[in-house]
């Protein structure tokens, strides 16, 4: 482990990651770039200013938004060039992840100078570390297309990956985008709602995609803010065979005897015939239990 203190021969474009919300989320480092750099290059000045003065950091702001971003960074390469540093933030979280930032980083690094990044607080990192996922994988959707056809066009694409799906999603959508996950991808996958996170109002709610609608509906305040959502992977093949299987055997259950209702149902299904009877041997007895 070390610390590096930046010096006028070591220019470079520093990718800061800045809070969420919480204003005390930010690492020693990046307090020290901000304050080493001749520049930053924000996403919004208001915003940056807000936390630059809560650190007491004086450096000059300057404004890289999505329609600016190409005129910016010729001026951004230009302080390179000339030893200078700059500091790239965005009005919360990591750069050029679903905000302004990208088209500076490949412009720079397209002119030979270094990019160097400042790690910290991330909306996506924050939310999977809380989703408790049981699988190693995730694909991160950012931003699903705002008209309903092409979202759900996006995720039929991703419908069958065996991963989670982390994305994000703004309050005036995030009601019909839950409605298209539990149409697309089958209302039983979970989804983990991350609700302002770091900020005063944070909520974190898990439950099945077919829950999700009803959770929102029950208080207006939940549909505000911002959100990262995160959706479990699909059922295991297997899982979903022995799904489909119990449906099948609950109806020859409800005909016919038990051993018969098993062997039926393994020839229909293909599902091991020692696994379907201990199922049928569950639902007996819950039948049983309910009579």
């Amino acid at each position: 482990m070390h610390s590096q203190t930046i010096t006028s021969n070591e220019a470079a474009l520093y990718v800061v990651a800045t809070p969420l919300g919480n204003l005390q989320d930010i690492t020693l480092r990046a307090i020290e770039v901000l304050k080493s750099v001749q520049l930053i290059a924000a996403e919004d000045t208001r915003v940056s200013r807000r936390l630059l003065e809560h650190h007491g950091i004086g450096v000059a702001l300057a404004s890289v938004r999505e329609h600016n971003e190409a005129a910016a960074s010729a001026r951004v390469i230009d302080m390179l060039r000339n030893g200078h540093s700059v500091a790239l933030v965005s009005d919360a979280g990591t750069p050029a992840i679903s905000d302004p930032g990208a088209v500076l980083v490949r412009r720079v690094r397209a002119a030979g100078l270094r990019v160097v990044p400042v790690p910290g607080p991330s909306a996506v990192a924050a939310a999977v570390s809380v989703a408790g996922l049981q699988v190693g994988e995730f694909l991160f959707l950012g931003f699903l297309p705002a008209q309903a056809a092409a979202r759900q066009r996006e995720l039929e694409r991703v419908r069958l990956l065996p991963c989670a799906l982390v994305l994000y999603e703004a309050p005036h959508r995030v009601r019909e985008c839950i409605d298209d996950l539990a149409q697309v991808l089958g209302s039983a996958r979970e989804v983990l709602i991350a609700r302002e996170l770091t900020k005063l109002f944070e909520q974190v709610h898990a439950c099945a995609l077919s829950e999700a609608a009803a959770w929102f509906d029950a208080d207006a305040n939940r549909l505000r803010g911002e959100f990262v959502l995160v959706v479990g992977p699909p059922p295991a093949p297997e899982d979903a065979g022995m799904a489909q299987a119990q449906r099948v055997l609950a109806l020859l259950l409800a005909e016919l005897p038990l051993k018969q209702a098993v062997k039926l149902c393994a020839e229909i299904t293909g599902v091991k015939r020692n696994l379907l009877y201990e199922r049928a041997l569950e639902m007996k007895s819950a039948q049983d239990d309910e009579a």
